[in-house]
Formats: structure tokens, sequence, C-alpha cells
């Protein structure tokens, strides 16, 4: 008779484990598979420009821990949490039209009227304006640098700055084309403020040249006469194209477009000159440079505020781009 084998028996052979298999070791597996839960944290009372709450990620394998559920995300996004950056117009009207298409109820415009290097910026996500209203961060910006036009930075790049006479000369010579002869009103109002005698372009050029005939001949006398202008004398007998002292005006107009294809302005500038040994130094003073250019600043401020419909101020905003 063949023995039988016991239900309990059958029992144990269908839950042993086959070999090689470590039952725990799978137990932990499924335990560690669903260790991680969603949680809320609420933040503390009285904190400001947070969330009131956050999802955590609970994770109670073998090293618990809590995780921002933000950071498991990250890695998956598909588009910036905000925007950021600052764009670049080139144009007065695309950085009015950029300005248009990103504004918010909290945007502003800031002009820096700085004249050397004149700019608008808009801060797009700019704080709120109401009492008590929440900051924002400021990070998403479109900029606009007004292009000082070619001319205009050649003048101010040697404004002040003492050159040699073949230097001055050949200064005076190749930027003719932005010398312009004063009105009447100009000649009296410019030769009572400066006491001195303004000259036409024709006067200038008559200078250049003056000057490049004695380049290399040394000063005699240098003086100033009762009208405001100077007299030059060198020790050669030709002194000028016709033998005489050279005469120097006091001042001379400038008429040019401080930016690029814009309107031209006319600005006074002083010449100087001061005997150097037996040389003469000469340099140019412009009058009021920044005041041509916080005029047009200003009046192109009152335009963007037309255009966007958006608070501008003069300066710079508080927090960096």
């Amino acid at each position: 008779m063949n023995a039988k084998t016991t239900p309990a028996a059958e029992t144990s052979e269908l839950i042993a484990p086959a070999a090689g298999i470590d039952i725990k070791a799978i137990a932990q597996l499924g335990a560690d598979a669903s260790a991680i839960q969603l949680a809320t944290l609420a933040a503390p009372a009285g904190m400001v420009g947070v969330p009131a709450s956050i999802p955590v990620a609970l994770i109670n394998g073998r090293q618990p821990e809590a995780r921002a559920v933000a950071t498991l995300f990250e890695p998956f996004r598909q588009h910036p949490a905000r925007k950021a950056g600052q764009a670049t117009a080139q144009t007065f009207e695309s950085f009015c039209e950029l300005t248009n298409r990103h504004k918010t109820a909290n945007s502003v415009i800031f002009a820096d009227a700085d004249w050397r290097n004149p700019s608008f910026t808009a801060v797009i996500d700019y704080h709120e304006d109401v009492s008590g209203g929440l900051a924002a961060f400021g990070k998403h910006r479109i900029q606009y640098a007004f292009p000082l036009s070619e001319e205009w930075k050649k003048w101010i790049e040697m404004n002040g700055e003492p050159m040699k006479q073949a230097e001055f000369a050949y200064f005076l010579e190749d930027r003719v084309a932005e010398l312009s002869s004063p009105t009447e009103h100009e000649r009296a109002t410019f030769e009572q403020q400066f006491q001195t005698k303004i000259a036409t372009p024709a006067q200038v050029v008559e200078l250049s040249r003056g000057l490049k005939i004695n380049i290399d001949t040394k000063v005699k006398t240098a003086t100033t006469l009762q009208s405001g202008e100077g007299q030059i004398a060198w020790e050669e007998a030709h002194n000028d194209v016709d033998g005489k002292p050279l005469k120097v005006p006091g001042l001379f107009m400038l008429n040019l477009a401080p930016f690029f294809m814009g309107e031209k302005v006319r600005i006074p500038v002083r010449l100087r000159y001061r005997p150097s040994g037996a040389m003469i130094m000469w340099s140019y003073q412009i009058y009021r440079p920044d005041q041509a250019i916080n005029e047009h600043v200003r009046s192109t401020l009152a335009e963007v505020r037309s255009k966007t419909d958006l608070p501008a101020y003069e300066g710079t905003p508080e927090m960096s781009a």
C-alpha cells in the first residue's frame, strides 16, 4: 500500500520557496516600492510671500526622509516657473511693442538719463503699487539703449582732451561738415554770455589751415585780444595764409544729431589753447552736452508713457536683473 501525503504536507510543498529566492528581500522591495506618501506641509503663521501649504513626499524606506515634491518634478519641467531674463530692443518702437506684449498691472519703466549712456528699462514683474502690496522678483526686463550717433560719440570722446597742433588741425578739417554758422540770435546771446567772438565754419577751416602751415614753427607770442579772440604769432614770417598773426575765435557752433537718425541740435563749443614750451596745445569744451541728451530722454519718456500706458520714472530699479 502506498503512503498518502496529508493535506498539511501538500500545503507545505506548495509554499516552499524555489531555490535561490529570498522571501525577506522580496518583501522589503515591496515595502520600499510603496514607501512614498504625499502629504501637505502648512506654512508657519506670519510668513509672507510663500504659499499657505506645500506638497511634500514622505519616503519611508530604508532611509526615511521628506522631499519637496517640486524637486521630483523639476527634471521633467516643460516650461519655466516664471518669466525671467532681459530682452534688448534696438529701436524705440520695438521697445514699446515688447513692453505692451508682456506688461502686467504692476509693470513700470525706468529712464536712466545719464547723458553718456541713456537708456529705458521696463521691469515687467515689478512690485505691487498698493500700500502693503506684495514684492516681486523684478527679473523679467526689456531694455532700450538710446543709439548715440558716431559723430556725437567722436566729439564727446575728445571733449576737453588736449591735442597737439597737427592733431587738432586734422580733427577740425575732418569734422567741418558738423559745424554751422551762428544765427543772429545765437551770436548776440553767446558772444555776450562768453565774452568772446563766435566763428563761422569758414573761419574754423581757415584756422585749421593756418595751424597746419605752422605745425613745425615755434610760437612767438600768444595773446588774448580785447574782443575775446586769441592771437598767435609764430617766429616765421608767414603766420597764416596771408602772412598775418593767426586769430583764434573763442567759440564755434556744432549742428549735429546726438542720436542715430535723430534730429539735429545746435550746441556752442568753446575753443581753448595754451602755450606748452615752443608748442601750442589745443582743446575744446562742448557747452552743456548733457542738456541736449536729457531733454531728448525726457521728451521720449512722455511718449513711452502714452504708448505703453505704464508709469515711468527717472532712475534705476532697486533690484538687480
